[in-house]
């Protein structure tokens, strides 16, 4: 079947061999149709003879006529070129039917003069012009379907490179943010001289290895992410101590379900910032995640200080968030609903996929 496809596949690519594969199933088919009224034989002699007149109005008139002249609103050129070619060709016709195509079938027979065939426009018209054009209108119908097709195809392409320049934009965006808040908590660790700096130094270099290398495929196991969520969870819990109400529960039913990457850690990223790093006393972060083959639930509950420093000001209106709906558009568009609760003293966010 595959090398059947090919086959077919080089035919239609190949401009020459495709246009004389349609001509030669056009001129079977229509001699085959004709041979219940009279002889295949004579069939095929007939529109072999029409072939000549029949291709030169197919390609004038997809090629010149209506891209070149009715396309570019110049109407009355399109008419009169569209009377006088169709006219010539009408004749031709004739002239290869009589001269031709009908020796080779009778010979009883009295061949019109070349005079007398242009001077009978009635009879060319209501014979000829249906002979003639039906081929042309035809290739016309096919050629505008195909390069509609293209169209939309390369549409396609043009919206889906979009979409992909854009999401690893966003994952770009991710990995310096991230980066600048556990390099700041590493900093204050050295600091303190504290002996959790080699633990943050490795659980770092983990996770970057996994961000930057790791996760360029568009989906990746659910195991993975969980672990880069649980370094995450242990590197700001060095950072808070005892003073965070930290709770992270899963229930992973498949650990190889795949997933787009590092959304996860955006949201719960956004948790820290909003939730632990503002002037609470006692902060508390609540992470529920629960995944199927089927089906992903991810919840995060941050509370959050009621009046807010101008550190967290500038947070608020941070790209986090922004980040995380645009990826879910551009990856899960219509397979997943994002809810927020953003009240006075807590946030609240639901996430659910549709895998």
């Amino acid at each position: 079947m595959e090398k059947q496809n090919t086959w077919i596949d080089r035919i239609l690519q190949n401009r020459v061999a495709s246009h004389s594969l349609f001509w030669l199933v056009l001129l079977l088919s229509t001699s085959l149709l004709a041979s219940f009224n009279s002889s295949f034989s004579y069939s095929l002699i007939n529109n072999s003879a029409l072939l000549p007149a029949q291709m030169m109005a197919a390609y004038l008139l997809s090629y010149y006529q209506i891209p070149k002249l009715l396309l570019k609103k110049q109407y009355l050129k399109f008419i009169i070129s569209l009377i006088a070619s169709s006219f010539l060709f009408m004749v031709i016709a004739r002239i290869s039917v009589v001269y031709v195509a009908e020796p080779f079938i009778r010979t009883d027979f009295e061949q019109e003069t070349l005079m007398e065939i242009i001077t009978d426009p009635g009879y060319l018209l209501m014979v000829y012009f249906p002979a003639v054009y039906l081929f042309p209108f035809i290739m016309l119908i096919i050629k505008t379907l195909k390069e509609r097709s293209e169209e939309r195809h390369q549409l396609e392409v043009l919206q889906k490179e979009k979409a992909t320049t854009e999401l690893n934009f966003l994952k770009a965006q991710i990995h310096p943010h991230f980066l600048f808040n556990t390099l700041n908590n590493l900093y204050s660790l050295s600091l303190e001289k504290s002996d959790d700096a080699p633990e943050v130094v490795e659980k770092l270099s983990d996770m970057l290895d996994y961000m930057l290398y790791q996760c360029s495929d568009p989906t990746v196991p659910i195991r993975k992410e969980v672990s880069l969520l649980e370094n995450y969870i242990a590197l700001e819990t060095i950072r808070y101590g005892d003073l965070l109400d930290l709770v992270f529960n899963k229930n992973i039913e498949n650990p190889e379900v795949e997933i787009a990457p590092l959304i996860l850690l955006s949201i719960v990223e956004n948790a820290f910032k909003h939730g632990a790093s503002g002037n609470l006393k006692n902060p508390t972060i609540h992470i529920d995640l629960e995944a199927t083959n089927e089906h992903l639930y991810f919840k995060v509950f941050n509370t959050k200080p009621t009046v807010l420093d101008k550190e967290q000001i500038v947070l608020k209106k941070g790209m986090g968030s922004v980040n995380v709906k645009r990826q879910l558009d551009l990856i899960y568009r219509g397979k997943h609903s994002l809810v927020v609760m953003d009240e006075v003293d807590s946030y609240s966010l639901v996430l659910e996929i549709e895998f």
